[in-house]
């Protein structure tokens, strides 16, 4: 009698549906233990957590090798894995710009490459060639991120789709392994070539004669190529998710976590990648079932990240490209068809965002954000010393806590077998810089202020409240007059026969060398500032339209500035080249470039709250500008 074939359902539940899905909830708690294992919070359940989830995980692992439900974990890693891909494609994709700028950190000499200079013995390495394609590099990732999440849940090429995934976790398991591992204190050798054109080549020759850590390897009349000892630029945040976590939960995941978050994916898609070569037919019923489970896990992570977007692409990809697979276009074949429809819903999400703004901006100065909140919403943090006491017979330790009675009571330093080793600081709760450092401060040295700038109220008050009292003399010796503060004033320092005194001026005091507007941004009723983080750099199509704005704020006595992080030589000679005459103040490009990614960027804040915020391809007129927000 011939055996009966099973149908897709059967083969998808193997020996027993309820048995196998037990399993595959062991399989995913032990998961969760060994990774809470790892956690600082746990440090204290390390070993039983860790132990407890590897147990989970053998026994899930037998068990769904002997119910051959294998195939149903690979189903839950399809959707799991595939659902994550295309919402962390789709985060880094809102803000490729900001992705790539996290590019060029891992793409600096001290980053990512003294990992092979050093392993490898290759001083030489680098991977700063790639800086300058940071950007298109960022945009292709994001793509290939989300094109692979849609292939995995629709199981389309298969084989080539999952040996892609496992390389990329591999890839960026070592990147976040990388960035969780990077000791700042560590060093190694990096090798330069210098063209003795270069005054930096001269300085190299200078420093090697008394630095034992600076060595010339080859010296010509052309060039020096120099080996020096440096420590390496560790970046604290592998930007796996952008901005989103820390603009929705309120901080980005720990290097750490990044790992563990890496570590886990790794393994579900190994899962993956066995049953990939496992021969089963695509058909529309599995892909319905992928289809929902998959948009059930984007849900919920578009709920973590508060941005809904993320579903409504995955429903045009998913349900697109399944279509377009089954082949209902002739001239396109399936799985081109398919991933020709995924690349175009990416490319004009990219083409929107670089065009004009990221469609959910997590940056704390996005539209709606209290400058002032995000200024004041850091920790300190709490840290406890902990005494540490060693046993001089069995080599245990322990710590106490001074101001814990239990240390008092234990009177442990009259026991001749402990003795104090060390004090250590324990962390209670973890330290959180705030969302708006002091990067952001618009400042200006007091001798470089033009009338643009003097003529603001804010920066006149700053002026006048400065003002000391001086006494002008001449020294009637050498002839030349001096102005000398009256708190510094001694008049056996100044005798009459050698001065001859003149009156009493107002002065600015020495005291004051910078105005800064950061508390006045942030506090006054109504301000307009324009964020430019280079002036030769940026887009002035829209100048005209800008210099109205500024003419109708000025009618008003609305404060209007520019920000940049050009020179004051620059600034001066784009007043003159835009006959604009506009207050300008510098600030630190970095933060320009977390403000804002189009240069230039218009902003409007209210009391400390950005109220607008407009790309320069989107700047309203003057009339709409008067009409909708300085009537309010």
């Amino acid at each position: 009698m011939a055996k009966a074939k099973l149908n897709p359902i059967e083969k998808w539940e193997g020996k027993s549906l309820l048995v196998n899905a037990l399993l595959i909830a062991l399989n995913i708690s032990g998961v969760v233990m060994v990774t809470l294992g790892q956690h600082k919070a746990n440090e204290e359940n390390e070993t039983v957590l860790t132990l407890i989830g590897i147990l989970l995980l053998l026994t899930s692992i037998g068990g769904l090798i002997m119910m051959k439900g294998r195939m149903i974990l690979t189903s839950v890693s399809r959707v799991l894995v595939g659902g994550l891909f295309i919402v962390s494609g789709l985060v880094k994709a809102n803000d490729p710009i900001g992705f790539s700028y996290k590019l060029e950190e891992y793409f600096e000499d001290g980053a990512l490459a003294f990992r092979i200079k050093e392993w490898f013995g290759m001083p030489d390495f680098s991977l700063e060639f790639l800086i300058p394609y940071a950007l298109t590099l960022s945009i292709v990732i994001c793509v290939i991120e989300i094109l692979v999440g849609v292939w995995t849940i629709l199981g389309r090429l298969k084989k080539i789709n999952a040996s892609l995934l496992v390389g990329m976790m591999l890839f960026f398991t070592f990147l976040t392994w990388h960035t969780a591992n990077c000791d700042g204190g560590m060093t190694f050798v990096d090798r330069d070539r210098y063209e003795m054109s270069d005054p930096v080549a001269q300085m190299k020759l200078d420093q090697a004669e008394a630095n034992p850590e600076i060595t010339i390897v080859e010296s010509t009349v052309e060039y020096i190529i120099v080996d020096e000892t440096k420590q390496p630029q560790c970046v604290d945040d592998c930007g796996c998710f952008g901005d989103a976590l820390k603009g929705s939960v309120g901080r980005s995941l720990t290097p750490s976590e990044s790992l563990w978050k890496d570590l886990i994916l790794l393994y579900f898609s190994v899962w993956i990648f066995l049953s990939a070569f496992k021969r089963s037919r695509v058909n529309v019923l599995n892909n319905s079932r992928y289809i929902i489970t998959a948009l059930v896990v984007v849900t919920f992570l578009c709920f973590v990240f508060g941005w809904y977007f993320p579903l409504i692409f995955a429903v045009a990809a998913l349900l697109g490209a399944s279509y377009l697979a089954s082949g209902p276009v002739r001239f396109v074949g399936q799985d081109l068809g398919a991933a020709l429809w995924v690349i175009f819903l990416c490319v004009g999400m990219l083409v929107y965002v670089l065009m004009f703004a990221p469609i959910k901006d997590y940056r704390p100065y996005a539209v709606g954000s209290n400058l002032l909140e995000r200024m004041n919403d850091g920790d300190p943090g709490k840290y406890v010393s902990l005494l540490q006491y060693k046993n001089t017979k069995t080599g245990e330790i322990k710590e106490y806590d001074a101001a814990d009675p239990a240390y008092t009571a234990s009177k442990i330093w009259e026991k001749s077998e402990w003795v104090y080793e060390t004090m250590t600081q324990k962390e209670l709760v973890p330290m959180r810089i705030p969302s708006i450092t002091n990067q952001f401060n618009p400042y200006l040295s007091v001798d470089q202020l033009s009338k643009a700038e003097k003529d603001l109220p804010r920066v006149q008050e700053m002026l006048d409240a400065n003002q000391i009292k001086a006494i002008r003399m001449k020294d009637v010796i050498n002839d030349y007059e001096l102005t000398v503060p009256l708190q510094d004033f001694l008049s056996e320092d100044y005798p009459v026969e050698n001065y001859e005194y003149l009156d009493t001026i107002d002065m600015l005091s020495p005291d004051f060398s910078e105005v800064s507007l950061r508390d006045y941004v942030v506090s006054t009723d109504k301000i307009f500032l324009l964020i430019s983080k280079q002036l030769d750099e940026a887009s002035w199509e829209a100048i005209e339209n800008i210099k109205e704005i500024h003419a109708a704020a000025k009618s008003k006595n609305i404060p209007f500035i520019v920000m940049t992080s050009s020179a004051r030589g620059e600034m001066t000679d784009f007043r003159t080249v835009k006959q604009w005459d506009v207050p300008m103040f510098t600030n630190d490009e970095t933060e320009l470039k977390a403000i804002s990614r189009s240069n230039p960027t218009l902003i409007y804040i209210e009391k400390g709250i950005v109220k607008a915020k407009y790309p320069f391809r989107s700047i309203p007129s003057s009339n709409w500008i008067e009409n909708n927000l300085l009537q309010q």
